[in-house]
Order: C-alpha cells, then structure tokens, then sequence
C-alpha cells in the first residue's frame, strides 16, 4: 500500500444534495420548501406561533424575578485551602484574601467577595481576610490557632454614579 492509494471506504462521503436546479434534480421549483407564503421566504417565521393556539410560553405562568443588587460571592471551603497551602501555592504566614487566592490560582477570580465555607479541615494556623463566612467554617480556623476577619461587602452594582 501507497500513501497515493490511501482512500476513504466507498460510500463514507456523502455529497450534499443541490437543492434549486431544476426539475429532473429531485429538489427543484420550491427547493423542498413547500407551497408560497411566510414559511418560503428566508429569515421570516413567528417564533413559538402554534397556528392561532395560545402559545406555550403564554399559557405558562409568571415566576420569580432577577434582584438587580444581589451579590455574587466566589466560594472556597477550608479543604481546598489547606491543598493549596500543602502544595505551597498559598503562604500561610501572610494575609490571605481574595487578591492572594487569584495570584495563587486558587480562585480564577474574586467575582463581589470570597465566601469561606467550612468543608474539610485545616491544620494551618491562618489569617484570613474575607466577604462571608459560615459558623463553621470560622469555628474551624479559630480551632486551628488563625483568625477570619469579615470585610464589609462591596458597594452595590447597582447604584447609579
């Protein structure tokens, strides 16, 4: 066998049927798009039109609604943070805070805050410096000999300048 012989198992490509030439092709006149009207022309259909029936996305009720000044935290539980420390990507001397988990990789990024939550547990004595966390996350790190300090949130999104 050649490299110039090498070819695909018959019937592995399938040419594309060229719709609009003529009659005797198969696919001619309307190119398989029916009669005449909106559904033949290019580009225009009513979306969600169920033929004069109360479309689905009407039937259905209205529910819940988007609060335009929640925040959104980026959550870390205590595990991850003794990997990174154990890995030595974190220093456990220094402040951590949402700036130094980004430069470690630890957070891709610190989105209104870092929430500190408590899975795991952590053998380091840490000084941390976050946005939110819970009971027992803090419990822990006290357990451990550090210390969580709680910043105040980030200003609203959505106050106007």
């Amino acid at each position: 066998m050649k490299l110039s012989e090498i070819s695909d198992n018959p019937g592995a490509r399938k040419k594309r049927m060229r719709i609009g030439r003529g009659i005797g092709s198969g696919k001619g006149k309307t190119g398989g798009r029916g009669g005449k009207g909106q559904t033949a022309r290019s580009g225009v259909r009513i979306k969600g039109f169920e033929g004069g029936q109360m479309p689905l996305h009407r039937r259905l009720p209205k529910r819940g609604f988007n609060n335009i000044f929640r925040l959104e935290f980026s959550e870390i539980n205590l595990d991850r943070l003794q990997d990174a420390i154990d890995a030595k990507t974190i220093d456990a001397s220094a402040v951590i805070n949402a700036e130094s988990l980004v430069a470690a990789g630890v957070l891709r990024r610190s989105r209104d805050g870092v929430r500190l939550l408590g899975r795991g547990e952590l053998k380091s004595k840490l000084t941390i410096e976050v946005h939110g966390a819970t009971k027992s996350a803090i419990e822990a790190v006290e357990k451990a000999g550090g210390s969580v300090k709680i910043l105040a949130p980030k200003e609203d999104k959505g106050e106007a300048a």
